[in-house]
């Protein structure tokens, strides 16, 4: 795995308003890479390079002033990632270690052999938490599949569905806080960022780097099923990239008729 290369000087004071304090109520960041035309990846079950070395520094730094980052399955399929922490002020800072969360109601995930328990086994990140759904019975190898993750040290949360046959954000978020977790930080894929944009009261803040590319029309879009508005916007440009980082409204965009 290559080394980060190093911080951009301006972008802590960027970010600032924008990160964890520490204090208040649990706080959930949104974000995300994403390409000119709102696309994440070129299709869908792909990985796709969009952003700068510098814009992927800056996202271990925002994940270094957060309990957890927290991805859907498909993310998880798609990409194998480490979701660890990587960011140090100085080389001889030790490790933030941030806990991985991931979203997969139907338990597909297979942990054995992926980077993310290899991770673990190097000692340079946390075994996930695993939300499943409570609506079917866990089988022989799913049941291993827990054994495999509490004997890394993390956890299997099964919580309830609801009419629409899916696990809440507001009962994600309170497990979650009951685990002793302050603040997460959500990076997709697109079906969960799209599903929290529904719910803009649950985010406290979004940060969004945007590449200098189209991936066309077969690319996987950022696009929520009702309007949303931003507040408190800052904008910080790179050597390729773009950062936008807001707030978000608690109430939908009013669409002004020409």
């Amino acid at each position: 795995m290559s080394a980060l290369i190093p911080l951009p000087e301006s972008i802590p004071a960027f970010l600032e308003s924008y990160l964890p304090t520490g204090a208040g109520p649990f706080h959930v960041t949104l974000t995300y890479a994403a390409s000119i035309d709102s696309r994440i990846a070129a299709a869908p079950g792909t990985q796709t390079a969009i952003s700068h070395l510098e814009t992927k520094t800056m996202t271990h730094y925002i994940r270094s002033h957060h309990d957890a980052i927290l991805v859907g399955i498909g993310t998880v399929l798609a990409d194998d990632p480490g979701l660890n922490c990587r960011w140090k002020a100085l080389p001889s800072d030790p490790t933030h270690f941030i806990r991985p969360v991931i979203i997969d109601p139907a338990f597909k995930w297979q942990p054995q052999g992926s980077r993310l328990i290899r991770t673990c086994q190097e000692n340079s990140g946390l075994a996930p938490y695993v939300v499943i759904a409570v609506t079917h019975e866990l089988t022989q190898e799913q049941q291993q599949n827990i054994k495999t993750i509490t004997d890394h040290g993390g956890k299997v949360l099964p919580l309830p569905v609801d009419n629409s046959g899916q696990i809440a954000w507001p009962t994600i978020f309170t497990a979650l806080q009951e685990t002793g977790l302050e603040s997460v930080m959500v990076e997709g894929g697109a079906r969960v960022i799209n599903r929290l944009l529904l719910e803009p009261e649950l985010v406290a803040s979004l940060i969004v780097t945007i590449g200098p590319v189209y991936l066309g029309a077969e690319g996987v879009e950022v696009s929520p099923a009702r309007s949303c508005r931003l507040r408190s916007v800052q904008w910080w440009s790179g050597t390729q990239d773009s950062v936008l980082a807001a707030h978000l409204d608690s109430y939908p965009a009013q669409v002004v008729p020409t």
